[in-house]
């Protein structure tokens, strides 16, 4: 059986990976796509943990964020649509769209 510690390192590896694309990256895709990284990081935390204690816990939290996650791509995704047609660009230093 693997150890916990390494899917949590993987977590962790993966967690770290998806905040440097958000700060690094421009691309509101590249960007949104980092997000989702982190969920999944996330996601592979509670299911690690739901298994250690031997709880099914972990399972449900990750069926719930998935759920989210699913709705928040929806909206982003049309989001994003709707502002490159807007400014066509998906630079995120020229969307001031929602800047007053």
């Amino acid at each position: 059986m693997t150890p916990v510690s390494y899917y949590m390192a993987l977590s962790a590896i993966l967690f770290a990976i998806g905040v440097i694309g958000v700060m690094v990256r421009r691309n509101v895709i590249v960007m949104f796509l980092a997000i989702e990284l982190m969920l999944n990081a996330v996601n592979l935390a509670f299911v690690a943990l739901g298994r250690r204690i031997g709880s099914m816990d972990g399972q449900v939290i990750v069926f719930f964020v998935m759920t989210v996650a699913a709705a928040e791509a929806a909206v982003g995704l049309a989001i994003i649509i709707a502002m490159f047609r807007n400014r066509e660009t998906v630079n995120a230093d020229e969307l001031n769209l929602l800047r007053w």
